[in-house]
């Protein structure tokens, strides 16, 4: 599964030192990721695993495949991106690519850093980037005619879906906080956000807001939290429960200098357990809901992206997509019991492996052997 995020921010943000520091994680071996073109704005990030190098040691092997993500740093975005200003048609083409957008908003005060707006106000900032979105969104709408004739009746349903996003949507609402659950259509409630996916709407796509902060803002958290909870409820479009993280963007690039040992030790200082750029990847991963399953051999040990929910054929699927055709079943082992035992063949003769079938839900953490008449 590719999973892909867009960086977008005003200029001066952090936004570039941000994408910068996750340059420096790029997966070293990126052809093990053939879905990926290779281009200057464009890193393919590990997601962090401390799992895998557990497993290659039980398995013996030197071979550790971990998850990957695709982080874009998106150009172009200044007030009047929607019409085209600055690199604006450039920036949109390559956010409606993207799964999920993470919004880099400065907090953080510098004199020698200017402004696109000569002064730091995150709520403006914000305001700015999500109405730009908005005006974006509302010209694909606009474009959308109304079905005439002998037309089906999704074809009219999708058309009342437009209409009512529309009018939030000309209210200042981003269409990811539109409810669709009472509107008066027969379509089943899960299925009306899919309805229009046709349209790829972005500001249907989540959002995560990463605060760019000060060293001494990093070394206030209670302080620092109260200006973001605060502009984050007075910006209109976000929720209540919105995700946000805050980060040093420039120090995250310093402690990747750092042994592991260093890392722990100098984000002790902050009350920090792990780097700013560890927490984003997590945080993207949450935010779309996908876990990861384990493979396990002496070929290599592999983390594989799926969602939530997923059953075992479409978590083979992903291995190889005639695997999900030709599933007969799983052998399933959680992460833990797997080390307890010393790998496959010792949980076996203990009855520690759980052979499942086609309905088995797929959950975070499992190692997985797969079976299939290929």
């Amino acid at each position: 599964m590719k999973l892909s995020v867009g960086i977008v921010g005003l200029p001066n943000v952090g936004k570039s030192t941000l994408f910068n520091a996750l340059m420096k994680k790029q997966v070293a071996n990126v052809a093990n990721y053939p879905f990926c073109t290779i281009e200057p704005n464009i890193g393919v990030i590990e997601v962090p695993d401390k799992r895998l190098p557990v497993l290659a040691k039980v398995v013996n092997t030197q071979k550790i495949i971990p998850a990957a993500i695709e982080f874009y740093d998106i150009a172009g975005l200044v007030k009047g991106a929607s019409k085209g200003e600055g690199l604006g048609n450039k920036f949109l083409s390559h956010i409606r690519e993207v799964s999920v957008i993470v919004h880099v908003v400065r907090l953080f005060e510098d004199g020698d850093v200017i402004h696109v707006a000569n002064k730091v106000d995150p709520k403006d900032d914000m305001e700015t980037i999500e109405n730009e979105l908005l005006i974006a969104d509302l010209e694909t709408l606009n474009k959308q005619i109304e079905p005439k004739g002998n037309v089906s009746r999704e074809e009219t349903e999708t058309f009342k879906i437009i209409k009512f996003i529309r009018e939030r949507m000309n209210q200042g609402i981003p269409a990811r906080n539109i409810s669709l659950a009472h509107l008066d259509i027969h379509a089943p409630k899960h299925e009306r956000t899919e309805m229009i996916n046709h349209l790829n709407l972005l500001t249907l796509k989540p959002v995560i807001y990463v605060f760019n902060v000060s060293e001494k803002q990093l070394e206030n958290p209670d302080e620092t939290l109260k200006s973001i909870k605060n502009s984050l409820n007075q910006l209109k479009s976000a929720k209540t429960d919105s995700n946000y993280l805050y980060l040093n963007a420039k120090l995250e690039t310093e402690v990747l200098t750092f042994s592991e040992e260093e890392q722990k030790e100098y984000l002790k200082q902050f009350n920090l357990e792990e780097t700013g750029l560890n927490r984003l990847i997590k945080k993207a991963y949450e935010t779309l809901g996908l876990i990861s399953f384990l493979t396990a051999g002496e070929k290599e040990v592999r983390a594989w992206t799926i969602q939530k929910g997923n059953l075992a054929p479409e978590a083979a699927g992903v291995i190889h997509s005639d695997f999900e055709k030709h599933f007969i079943k799983a052998n399933v082992i959680q992460f833990d019991d797997f080390v307890k035992y010393g790998g496959w063949h010792k949980a076996h003769e203990l009855g520690k492996v759980q052979i499942v079938g086609k309905d088995h839900v797929m959950k975070e953490g499992e190692v997985v052997e797969f079976k299939v008449g290929v």
